[in-house]
């Protein structure tokens, strides 16, 4: 598609940034295990943790397209902070300002989109992933709130956070309709980081198992009606698995620019190895998928510009995107052979980054499922 002067100089302007103040310093995230602060500021001050909340809040008030191109570019410098800025966009943020109450929006937003608060979204649960109708923690109805007790697994940024949306039942004999979403914030007693999982990629962004010990929230802490908390939980789908998508493109262009990069200095038989067909050819099939998959993601997103229903494109781009993304680095490690498996020409932490693109959002096989629902 052809962009707009706009959206141009909003993802060259976070292209900048993020090649200059972030990808330099991503080996170094990884090993302290998380972004210092100035990361976040930083951060909030591009207008990149609010850019599809209205300016009243302190968002950007950007448009689906430019938010994609935005992840792309934060996540060609580091892929863990791309999923930190994915989640604070689209489901933190996303969802506030859907379903909450003006005194909610009012209190969360600002901090959330001035980067002091990083968000959660703690659904996930050891037996409840894709299906999130088996959720098991439960919230129980006290005076003047309710009291929450229970697990959840695999929660980005868990530890970090400053508020969470937790997702609980409430009415247990009612099946999905008796989930109910709750603003957390963490500080509250009950709130327990009960470990900080060892992954194979993305090791600055925390994912953390969670327990909930009879912590209590307000009334007015929960978000949306109640039992609507399976409708709230997926209601974001449509721009969380854009901007998995759009994390995926940006990992993936950072491998094929370094593989083409090494093919044109590398000299094989007295010429660049690029000149050479085998070598050649691989990176203009990669080129070309991830172009293909580019395309797909900026569709989806411009669905959700025009207000049409994208959740189908959505998924298209998200299965379609992840699984090229994982394609074209490991296409990028062959072509720097040996090196391609060294940890400092980069690609092989891209690899392991990468590959949980397909898990999250929505795996695979349920992304297949959603299109195959649709034909």
């Amino acid at each position: 598609m052809i962009l707009s002067e706009t959206q141009i100089a909003i993802r060259d302007t976070v292209r900048a940034f993020a090649q200059d103040r972030i990808r330099p310093l991503s080996e170094r995230f990884e090993r302290d295990g998380g972004f210092a602060p100035w990361v976040f500021e930083s951060l909030a001050d591009l207008g990149l943790l609010g850019m599809l909340a209205p300016e009243e809040f302190g968002g950007a008030a950007s448009d689906y397209v430019s938010y994609a191109l935005a992840l792309i570019e934060i996540a060609a410098a580091d892929g863990a902070l791309s999923t930190i800025v994915s989640i604070q966009n689209s489901i933190m943020v996303a969802g506030l300002l859907k379903d909450g109450t003006d005194a909610q929006k009012a209190r969360f937003l600002p901090d959330l989109i001035a980067g002091k608060v990083i968000g959660a979204f703690a659904l996930t649960e050891t037996d409840a992933g894709s299906d999130a109708s088996a959720i098991r923690t439960k919230a129980t109805k006290v005076e003047g709130g309710w009291v929450l007790d229970g697990a959840k697994q695999f929660i980005t940024s868990g530890k970090i956070a400053g508020l969470a949306i937790v997702i609980a039942v409430t009415a247990p004999a009612a099946g999905k309709r008796g989930l109910t979403a709750f603003l957390v914030p963490t500080d509250r007693n009950g709130y327990v980081v009960e470990k900080v999982e060892h992954k194979l990629g993305q090791g600055a962004s925390d994912t953390c198992a969670l327990r909930f010990e009879k912590l209590f929230v307000e009334d007015h802490l929960v978000l949306g009606p109640v039992g609507h908390g399976y409708r709230i939980a997926l209601s974001n789908l449509e721009t969380g698995r854009i901007g998995i998508a759009a994390q995926c493109i940006g990992m993936a262009q950072a491998a094929l620019e370094i593989a083409v990069a090494y093919a044109k200095d590398r000299r094989s038989m007295g010429k660049p190895i690029i000149e050479h067909q085998a070598v050649g050819f691989r990176l203009a099939d990669l080129a070309t998928r991830l172009e293909a998959a580019r395309q797909l993601v900026l569709s989806a997103a411009s669905l959700r510009d025009a207000d049409q229903p994208a959740l189908t494109r959505a998924s298209m781009a998200k299965v379609f995107a992840s699984e090229t993304a994982e394609a074209v680095v490991s296409g990028a490690i062959q072509t720097l052979g040996g090196y391609g498996y060294l940890e400092e020409f980069g690609v092989a932490k891209l690899y392991r980054d990468v590959r949980v693109c397909q898990i999250y959002e929505g795996t695979s096989d349920i992304q297949r499922m959603v299109i195959a629902r649709a034909l």
